[in-house]
């Protein structure tokens, strides 16, 4: 697989439990060709969590992209003017970010960078993680799911007898939903067992 010379957006939303899952993705992105401009919600760069610092989790970001992370909507907004990225990924992509997505609501810097690459036409990866899938926010990954830039990277129950409604995205099969969604085509299948 290559993605050399890809241009993708990477942010990150508060799901902190599954940011060294994205950091590895992340990695094996570059190791492929890819280049990352990072990116970061508000609650990703701004909380310290048991799962690493703030701090610690910007620079590991910056780190691996060798790159300042974009943590503000005004620094996130000239994405799609300037066609910065072929593709955008959210990973991990909440439940609050998923709403937002759903319903058109721009107020942090992943939901600016994502509606300012939407205007380009070009595709949005969704690296879910939340544990109201099954719940609440079954009806945004529904809507997502139906329009047509958003590709899903393949999920599962994480831990279905303790959180029968949380699901996680499979992080190794990153860079192959990357891949297919610059064609337009979904991997398949989306739901999978752990």
């Amino acid at each position: 697989m290559s993605l050399e010379g890809v241009k993708i957006g990477y942010g990150l939303s508060g799901s902190f439990c599954t940011f060294e899952k994205s950091f590895e993705a992340a990695k094996r992105l570059l190791q492929a060709g890819a280049e990352l401009i990072p990116i970061m919600s508000f609650n990703a760069a701004g909380l310290s969590t048991r799962f690493g610092t703030a701090e610690e989790n910007i620079q590991k970001l910056e780190d691996i992209s060798s790159r300042k992370v974009i943590k503000t909507i005004e620094d996130a907004e000239p994405i799609g003017p300037n066609k910065l990225c072929d593709i955008m990924v959210a990973a991990p992509c909440t439940a609050n970010t998923l709403a937002k997505l759903a319903l058109g609501i721009t107020d942090t810097p992943l939901t600016m960078a994502i509606k300012s690459h939407l205007r380009n036409g070009r595709p949005v990866v969704i690296a879910v993680s939340t544990n109201d899938a099954l719940a609440g926010c079954a009806k945004n990954i529904g809507i997502l799911q139906n329009y047509w830039h958003y590709f899903f990277v393949p999920y599962a129950q994480d831990n279905f007898e303790k959180k029968p409604n949380s699901i996680v995205a499979d992080f190794t099969l990153m860079e192959q939903t990357v891949e297919l969604a610059l064609k337009g085509i979904q991997l398949q299948p989306v739901i999978r067992q752990i």
